[in-house]
């Protein structure tokens, strides 16, 4: 292999596909990425053997070649390297890096034993073709309410259902719930039936991540029954899918309330942070609403530190009710709900609390409360 490339180019791909990298890992393959060049691109790829990344970028091809280079002693290279043009040539079991005033000789592994990135089966793909900001905004919104879980893997990621046309993104960690509907004016579709697939968390993460930093044209997704990817020109992102069954959450969304509020989403986000100032060690914070005052309170209380009181006005109707939320649950909902008003229903401090627009039927984000001793 013998090759240049400029410098900015693969120190982005190296950000790109950092996220599947595994320093410590036990395999010391893996401390390694795939290096190939050929038909003018190379191709950077790292994988922790659950999610593998790929990014392609355009070079001068003198020769061929596929390389396994360990990825933190490179990084640092590339890194700290002011020349814009370097080169870059295979020989033996060496990987020569020069630029203008730079020379290295770096050992590298073998790239027979990189482990081969699964891809989608032919035949059996579901696709989809997203409009990569709503997508993004969409995983983004749900994926709050998503925990990494041994006991409950099906739990660990999110979890996407195509039903009777509509596409709907889920997430829950069992204490709070987040589903965002996305407008099918921001996707198209191969899918004539339905289909369902839960995308592991950190997978989640990572999509996010790259498409949020690299905008890279309309992001293609394909799933099977084991795997999918997410792909545009010059990334890949390919990720196993945890099996099991998503919990049928639909049948806990509250119908009716027996009190709704309605407040400036602003207010309440920020009265949520500066009253979490004094909360306890499980972060509690207590939602007073009582429609004779036309206004909700937001209490916190610590043994500590001491207490504090904030109060909102707000459109109230129904019954006086004292609930009780973890306020880091509280706030990572109403941070997804971008319009200028947020609804709060409310049955009680034993039954779940709905949080959403009162002009966007798309978002939905459910909390239930701390029981009160």
């Amino acid at each position: 292999m013998n090759i240049v490339v400029l410098k900015n180019n693969i120190k982005e791909g190296l950000g790109i596909i950092a996220g599947a990298h595994k320093e410590g890992s036990h395999l010391p393959v893996l401390k390694n990425f795939l290096f190939v060049a050929e038909n003018d691109v190379v191709r950077l790829t790292s994988t922790d053997l659950e999610l593998a990344i790929r990014y392609t970028v355009s070079a001068k091809i003198i020769t061929n070649g596929t390389v396994a280079i360990p990825f933190s002693v490179f990084s640092q290279i590339i890194g700290n390297l002011s020349s814009e043009r370097i080169s870059f040539e295979h020989k033996a079991s060496s990987l020569l890096i020069s630029s203008d005033n730079y020379k290295a000789k770096i050992t590298i592994g073998n790239s027979d034993e990189y482990p081969l990135i699964p891809s989608i089966e032919d035949g059996k793909a579901r696709q989809f073709i997203f409009d990569p900001d709503s997508f993004v905004d969409g995983l983004s919104a749900v994926s709050t309410a998503c925990q990494a879980s041994d006991i409950r893997p099906e739990l660990s990621g999110v979890y996407m259902a195509y039903r009777n046309g509509v596409l709907k993104l889920a997430a829950t960690d069992s204490f709070r719930l987040a589903e965002k509907i996305l407008s099918d004016k921001k996707y198209e579709t191969t899918i004539t039936g339905d289909a369902t697939c839960i995308v592991p968390l950190k997978t989640i993460q990572e999509v996010i991540r790259v498409f949020s930093i690299k905008k890279d044209g309309k992001i293609t997704v394909q799933f099977d029954d084991h795997q999918i990817a997410f792909e545009t020109e010059h990334i890949s992102i390919i990720s196993r899918l945890i099996e099991g069954k998503f919990p049928d959450y639909e049948v806990i969304i509250p119908k009716q309330f027996a009190t709704e509020v309605v407040l400036k989403t602003s207010d309440v986000i920020a009265a949520v942070k500066v009253t979490s100032s004094l909360s306890n060690r499980l972060h509690e914070v207590k939602f007073v609403v009582d429609e004779t005052l036309k206004n909700i309170q937001i209490i916190s209380m610590s043994q500590e530190f001491g207490e504090s009181e904030y109060i909102l006005p707000a459109k109230i109707k129904g019954q006086v009710n004292k609930i009780t939320f973890n306020w880091r649950f509280v706030l990572d909902g109403l941070k997804n709900i971008k319009t200028e008003n947020v609804f709060m229903g409310f049955n009680g401090e034993e039954k779940p609390t709905v949080f959403k627009s009162p002009d966007d039927t798309f978002f939905l984000y459910i909390v239930m409360p701390i029981k009160s001793a």
